[in-house]
């Protein structure tokens, strides 16, 4: 199947920190879809993983994307695969749809980590960023070649939602809008 499988997926959401975004170009439409995507994953019952960048030098993840019961996972490295225990709270068989800052730094070696990991990988374009737009754009670029997709946060949401059958497609519907 080729589309995003909720039930084999995870939602991974990558360095969204409070003193990283102010930086981050067009920072507000970014932290927008990732909080839909989380919203959205939770409301699916898929779950999500965080990761925090040196959070004593960069600060906690910012407070529209809430934390608080989830997996947070602190990481020096820019691949968040090779920090301790993060590939492992990844299931080998997931279809993990990636949210998060930078896109050229720690997204693109996490995904390039993810895919090296035999991860299947979906990037959610509307819902990273970087500093300058052409890093992100060269990311994504890179990424796709590598064998990510690249998918918005609407596919995935509707994807995930599978059918207007499906008992949660209003509410998903709704945070879409």
């Amino acid at each position: 199947m080729l589309t995003i499988d909720p039930h084999k997926s995870l939602l991974l959401v990558i360095d969204f920190q409070a003193r990283l975004m102010p930086a981050i170009h067009e920072a507000e439409a970014a932290i927008r879809n990732a909080g839909k995507l989380l919203e959205i994953a939770k409301l699916l019952n898929v779950p999500r993983l965080f990761t925090e960048q040196y959070p004593k030098g960069l600060g906690a993840t910012v407070p529209d994307l809430p934390v608080e019961g989830e997996r947070v996972m602190t990481k020096l490295a820019f691949d968040a695969c090779r920090a301790e225990g993060v590939l492992q709270n990844i299931p080998t068989d997931a279809q993990v749809v990636v949210a998060g800052c930078e896109a050229h730094v720690c997204v693109l070696q996490t995904v390039l980590g993810l895919i090296a990991a035999g991860r299947k990988t979906f990037v959610v374009q509307d819902a990273i960023g970087s500093r300058a737009p052409e890093n992100k754009a060269a990311a994504l670029a890179r990424m796709a070649h590598h064998g990510a997709e690249i998918v918005t946060t609407e596919m995935v949401a509707f994807e995930w939602a599978q059918t207007a059958e499906n008992p949660d497609f209003r509410a998903v519907s709704a945070l879409i809008k």
